[in-house]
């Protein structure tokens, strides 16, 4: 199980960027069930949380430093999750990456590549 990221790029302050994530492998029909988050981590900083959404897409949880501003979905039919960012501030400039947590793990069990925001000023 691979999750892609795509959407990143260069963007000034106060501007919008939609990320995707897909997870595309023919096999993989269970997307629907898992737990997905988005994560980032800016230069010389450890990865910190930023959006998980749940399976039926019901329950959302942001970080504080991004609330009101980015917004998290899924399309389970699409295997694909979202996240729309807008108002968006330098300090939001890092790789953001894409993860699953199956049913029954602890944690995030697979993680994307990641994929660069640049938020200037």
């Amino acid at each position: 199980v691979q999750p892609v990221e795509s959407g990143g790029g260069v963007v000034q302050a106060g501007g919008s960027l939609r990320l995707s994530c897909v997870i595309s492998e023919r096999t993989f029909s269970s997307f629907s069930t898992y737990v997905m988050g988005w994560f980032r981590q800016a230069p010389g900083k450890e990865r910190e949380f930023v959006a998980r959404i749940s399976a039926a897409a019901f329950i959302t949880s942001y970080a504080d430093s991004v609330k009101g501003r980015f917004t998290i979905s899924r399309d389970n039919a699409k295997n694909t999750l979202y996240l729309q960012m807008n108002a968006l501030k330098p300090e939001d400039t890092a790789v953001y990456y894409c993860a699953a947590n199956p049913p029954g793990w602890s944690g995030y069990r697979y993680w994307g590549q990641g994929t660069q925001v640049t938020v200037s000023s």
